[in-house]
């Protein structure tokens, strides 16, 4: 007999999907995108495996749990170049520079050359015409880090739905930035 019985982590789409509503009503809440980046990392540096992704991914989970209430996925193969090991790790290192200059922005406005930029944006240019709660009571670069990473994880959320409805639900664990980086570091780990 089957035991149907869920475990915790099975509910982790739950948090996922809080945080980015949160996240539209007040900025700070990007911060706890920190979770969903450090989480793998340790994992993978720790254990020296990718549980993160095939447990404890809420994004993943999320992906699922749309295409199975939605029926929006084509579930069609996905393109080999987008598999491809060059495609992944370009798309890991294109979202790194991406990450840098999040952090190199925060770090400008933290040291005063430059003012808060109060913009989310999607895929790294276009601006979101969403207006947030009023950020003068907040820490200028607590508000431009909140804004740059929420910004980053809103951007990987529009991509990995774009891709779950064109190919399979979970189609951006493929080329996830994440789930290369940890790839890597398991590897060199387990050498």
């Amino acid at each position: 007999m089957k035991n149907n019985k869920k475990h915790w982590w099975e509910y982790l789409w739950i948090g996922t999907s809080i945080y980015f509503v949160l996240g539209f009503f007040n900025i700070l809440f990007g911060w706890l995108g920190l979770v969903c980046f450090l989480t793998p990392l340790m994992i993978s540096i720790f254990k020296g495996n990718k549980s993160y992704c095939h447990h404890y991914c809420g994004r993943g989970q999320l992906l699922e749990l749309l295409d199975k209430k939605l029926k929006i996925s084509r579930n069609k193969p996905m393109p080999t170049w987008l598999k491809h090991k060059y495609f992944r790790y370009g798309f890991l290192v294109f979202f790194m520079g991406m990450f840098m200059s999040m952090l190199f922005n925060t770090y400008l406005v933290f040291q005063g050359t430059q003012s808060l930029q109060e913009v989310l944006t999607l895929l790294w240019s276009i601006k979101v015409p969403w207006h947030l709660s009023d950020m003068s009571h907040i820490t200028p670069w607590v508000a431009q880090f909140a804004f740059g990473f929420y910004s980053l994880m809103l951007t990987s959320l529009i991509l990995s739905i774009i891709t779950l409805v064109l190919y399979k639900p979970r189609a951006w664990c493929i080329y996830c930035p994440m789930g290369t980086m940890t790839q890597l570091i398991c590897k060199g780990k387990n050498r």
